[in-house]
């Protein structure tokens, strides 16, 4: 899979299937959506090709929005890797970009730069500035671009459009194991382990401390989980607290993983931590002692 960060592509990835948007999680909404492109690359003889934005352009207009993402790029790459997508664009999104007008964007980037057959969309992409351009701009250039619009219907279980926006809100109310399964697989975080104020070494539970950046919060709480280290195959089991530790008065959101049966050192080191189950919502003890017997009732419980 070939990545580019400008709209200079190579001549063999122009009159492509293009499909454009943020695809934060890649959930089965968007994987609907890349099964009906592996079909038109079947009957066309197609290369697929994704257009993606970083930073997304909600969080670029509001710098206030934190703890708003699915996935990060690096697993957003790694999905679309899975999908057998042939190229992704991944566009700067600027203060200089976010000013182009959608007329530009049409004929000089999508027109002449990307050049694709097929440009696959949802009904409320907007674009251009001040989100001046939507889908009926695109398919009113058609002819003169020589591009063909594909709008696929969303995909609906149980009468909810199954978004992004759907899962995280499944998350932050602590539904996991919908999310899990709207996504095929474990919802999970990559992160640095951070040095941190020794907390659980303290009480008897060491733990690797990951400071959780952009990505949704989740419900806080006691999760199941299980992790593996960058480039690394093997998982290695374990529980996590994602909170604020009110116990200690904590004032900073921190993921925080005690893994089962392992004692090396992981300073500095990036984990992916897989989010398995739900096993409670944080909560203040009136001292350690009680917060102590109720992370061992924990661990038997994510270790079931």
């Amino acid at each position: 899979m070939k990545l580019y960060n400008s709209f200079n592509i190579k001549k063999k990835h122009k009159n492509s299937i293009i499909l454009i948007g943020n695809f934060d999680g890649i959930h089965l909404g968007h994987q609907k959506l890349f099964k009906l492109a592996k079909m038109y690359k079947k009957k066309y003889s197609f290369k697929i090709g994704v257009l993606t934005f970083e930073p997304m352009p909600k969080m670029f207009f509001n710098p206030n929005l934190k703890n708003f993402r699915l996935s990060n790029l690096n697993q957003k790459i790694e999905n679309l890797g899975k999908l057998n997508v042939d190229f992704v664009i991944i566009k700067k999104f600027d203060r200089k970009f976010s000013k182009t007008k959608s007329i530009s964007f049409i004929k000089e980037t999508l027109g002449k730069k990307i050049n694709p057959k097929f440009i696959f969309v949802s009904n409320n992409f907007r674009f251009g500035n001040k989100r001046e351009g939507d889908v009926k701009q695109l398919m009113k250039y058609e002819g003169l671009c020589n591009y063909k619009i594909v709008k696929p219907q969303p995909l609906v279980i149980k009468k909810k459009v199954i978004s992004s926006s759907l899962l995280r809100k499944y998350l932050q109310s602590g539904k996991l194991n919908y999310v899990n399964k709207l996504l095929n697989r474990n919802w999970s975080i990559e992160g640095k382990i951070q040095k941190g104020r020794q907390l659980g070494t303290k009480i008897g539970f060491p733990t690797a401390n990951l400071d959780i950046n952009n990505y949704i919060l989740a419900k806080p709480g006691v999760y199941a989980v299980k992790v593996k280290k960058k480039k690394s195959s093997k998982y290695i089991r374990g529980i996590a607290n994602l909170g604020y530790r009110p116990t200690f008065n904590g004032k900073k959101i921190l993921l925080e993983v005690h893994l089962f049966n392992f004692s090396e050192n992981l300073y500095n080191k990036y984990l992916r931590v897989e989010f398995l189950k739900f096993i409670r919502a944080e909560k203040k003890f009136k001292n350690v002692d009680q917060l102590r017997k109720q992370i061992k009732v924990d661990l038997e419980i994510a270790k079931k």
